[in-house]
């Protein structure tokens, strides 16, 4: 039935597959940056408190019976931690930006989006009743051109902390032009940001020392530095209150899995008690980085960009050769063809040393 679609694909070297990979690769592929998805210990503390409850699935939609104390615990410990009012969770990002770009809107707004903003995001944006442009990457400049010509009741604008594919940091100065202008709200996917950037590693907004403010809203994933599965938004009251009402991905899916909540929430335990030697070690990889590359690594993502979708390929059988694992991106995920290197603080310095010096 799509079988010349598929062929067009495979002959272009855009195919994707599920692949099972050797577990003895060194991992420098995969989102987990700070290395807690291979800690038994936060499992084991996690299906602990789990057990100590009577029910170990949510079994419901959050509005109907699927709420949980580990739910609540875990948001009103991530109000807390990053000076937000309120707190929902959802299944995963893709649910939590399916959920903001759907639901905030309405008629007589504009949605302005980031042009590299994630897939999510630009498939949401596709079912609302509104105008919705986007803007050059990463450009307050462009951003505030469309803020000055257009009008609206609301404009809503998403941005990302760190770019998932380019490792680009977010330029402050879109804080700054949100503040000069009324009836805004921004969203920051933080998925990329938090758990990498930051003193307590919480973030951009940690980074960039902004207060939460009634018209901001944090979005982050919990299946990335935290080592586990789902997401969280983090807003005013106000702007939840409305989400749980309105937001189809929230109202009508079932509650996220209660054992990966708890194990998110034991990962930034971990994360904020480890926090300064954490540090350290994300430090020295941008610094490797750097060294090799003379790439400033504002996160933890290398984007080392290549000729043609078939070179990356080569590139990434050839690094898995010698025992690397590593990202082969291709469009129309992004523009051009890139290696996509996590420099992992669990993968040691001398085998990244060896990476770059040898096969690079």
């Amino acid at each position: 039935m799509y079988s010349k679609e598929l062929k067009a694909i495979k002959k272009s070297n855009r195919f994707r597959e599920r692949t099972l990979y050797d577990g003895n690769l060194i991992d420098l592929a995969s989102n987990d940056y700070l290395g807690l998805s291979s800690k038994p210990q936060l499992l084991t503390r996690a299906v602990a408190r789990v057990q100590i409850f009577k029910n170990h699935a949510p079994k419901a939609s959050q509005v109907v019976n699927g709420y949980h104390q580990i739910h609540k615990d875990f948001e009103e410990f991530l109000c807390r931690h990053n000076g937000f009012e309120d707190a929902i969770l959802a299944g995963s990002g893709f649910l939590a930006n399916l959920a903001l770009i759907e639901a905030l809107p309405r008629k007589g707004d504009i949605l302005i989006l980031d042009e590299e903003y994630h897939a999510s995001g630009i498939l949401a944006s596709k079912l609302v009743d509104t105008t919705v442009v986007t803007f050059e990457h990463n450009n307050p400049e462009k951003l505030e051109e469309i803020l000055k010509n257009s009008s609206y009741k609301r404009a809503i604008i998403a941005v990302e902390g760190i770019y998932s594919m380019s490792g680009n940091l977010l330029k402050k100065e879109i804080f700054d032009i949100i503040d000069r202008y009324k009836n805004t709200i921004l969203i920051v996917d933080e998925a990329h940001s938090s758990g990498v950037v930051g003193e307590k590693l919480l973030g951009v907004f940690e980074l960039f020392g902004i207060t939460p403010k009634p018209n901001h809203i944090k979005m982050g994933t919990l299946g990335k530095a935290y080592g586990s599965y789902g997401a969280y938004i983090l807003a005013s009251k106000h702007i939840v209150e409305f989400l749980q009402n309105r937001a189809k991905s929230l109202v009508y899916a079932t509650a996220p899995s209660l054992i990966d909540i708890e194990l998110a929430h034991q990962g930034m335990l971990y994360m904020m008690k480890h926090k300064k030697a954490l540090h350290v070690e994300i430090k020295e990889r941008q610094e490797l980085v750097k060294k090799h590359f003379n790439v400033d690594m504002q996160g933890l993502i290398f984007a080392y960009e290549m000729e043609s979708s078939e070179a990356v390929l080569d590139m990434q059988e050839k690094l898995k050769q010698k025992s690397f694992l590593v990202g082969a991106i291709r469009p129309p995920t992004v523009e051009k063809p890139i290696l996509r290197i996590i420099p992992r603080v669990d993968v040691s310095l001398a085998d990244l040393e060896r990476l770059f010096n040898v096969y690079m």
